[in-house]
């Protein structure tokens, strides 16, 4: 018997593919796609330049609309009020009053946000190959959705609010290199506060960093430098502090949705994909003396299993 046929209009017959085939073609493409696998670093360097690219684009193509951005920022302060928690400019006028103190956090807000991020990424690609992409997909996600922020809810900066009383502590000390300063104030949107991703990329950063170091002291610095920024971005007034929640919520999306995809966390993804973890097994077994493979060589067989699945060596994940 030869393989099913239907016959088109023009009479021509065609193989009918059955459904289970191509069924089991896509759920192939689906488990090749969710494979941790060590990523290659002409496409990584290619696509994180061209993604920045395009959000920098879009997160400045969107309109400003100042005044719909301030009459938000008059919202929300009235809403703090109301709750007892509007404690920005309070912040904002202590810290402004040690120079040398506020200075540093201009510094550190306009140069951290980026340094930090490409340092844990390339981090994750020299000593955590199978969880790059996972964890790469989480920080995209999180950038992704607060585009949609920036363009459904304009908000000014508490600094450039009229009449609140903030210190705009980038013109006062003139800081050089921040975004809102001088010539440079003019490529970026100064009206997409809200979700602050200062705060959305320092979690990502501090958790991936607390959950895959293995020296006490790397993960106690993962922890501390979102509290910090959260700090920074207040002291600074360059947000409120609901900003800071919704960059916290835009990282939980980015999350869930890295969970849906690889069905985990992706900081509970193998450290290495498969090939690499028999390279390794074969190589040890290789190195060791014909008298000791049977028993040692079982035992250390596991043992590099085991490794696969967790942090890794301690010499690679600090």
């Amino acid at each position: 018997m030869g393989e099913p046929t239907v016959t088109t209009q023009e009479g021509r017959e065609r193989a009918v593919v059955p459904k289970s085939v191509t069924d089991g073609a896509v759920a192939d493409l689906l488990r090749r796609l969710r494979t941790p696998r060590r990523p290659r670093l002409w496409f990584e360097i290619l696509l994180i330049g061209v993604s920045y690219w395009t959000y920098s684009l879009i997160r400045n193509a969107v309109p400003e609309q100042r005044a719909q951005a301030l009459r938000n920022a008059d919202w929300i302060w009235r809403t703090e009020h109301r709750l007892g928690v509007a404690v920005e400019e309070s912040v904002n006028h202590a810290v402004n009053s040690v120079n040398w103190l506020i200075v540093g956090m201009n510094y550190y807000y306009a140069t951290l946000h980026f340094a930090v991020t490409l340092g844990v990424l390339v981090w994750l690609y020299r000593w955590h190959p199978g969880r790059y992409a996972a964890t790469r997909l989480a920080l995209f996600a999180t950038t992704g959705v607060a585009l949609v922020g920036y363009y459904l809810y304009p908000l000014a900066p508490p600094r450039l609010m009229k009449g609140a009383g903030f210190v705009d502590t980038v013109m006062v000390h003139h800081t050089w290199g921040s975004m809102a300063s001088g010539d440079l104030k003019h490529m970026s949107n100064q009206y997409a506060a809200m979700p602050s991703m200062h705060i959305g990329w320092s979690l990502w950063c501090g958790l991936t960093v607390f959950a895959l170091a293995r020296v006490p002291w790397t993960r106690l610095l993962g922890l501390l430098y979102p509290a910090t920024t959260l700090g920074v971005i207040v002291a600074t007034a360059n947000h409120f502090w609901l900003d800071a929640v919704g960059g916290l919520l835009c990282l939980v999306f980015g999350f869930a949705l890295t969970r849906v995809w690889y069905g985990g966390l992706p900081y509970g993804l193998p450290r290495e994909r498969e090939r690499e973890r028999e390279r390794e097994r074969e190589r040890r077994r290789a190195a060791r003396p014909a008298g000791t493979a049977g028993a040692a060589g079982a035992a250390g067989t596991a043992a590099t299993e085991t490794a696969g699945t967790a942090d890794g060596p301690a010499d690679g994940s600090g």
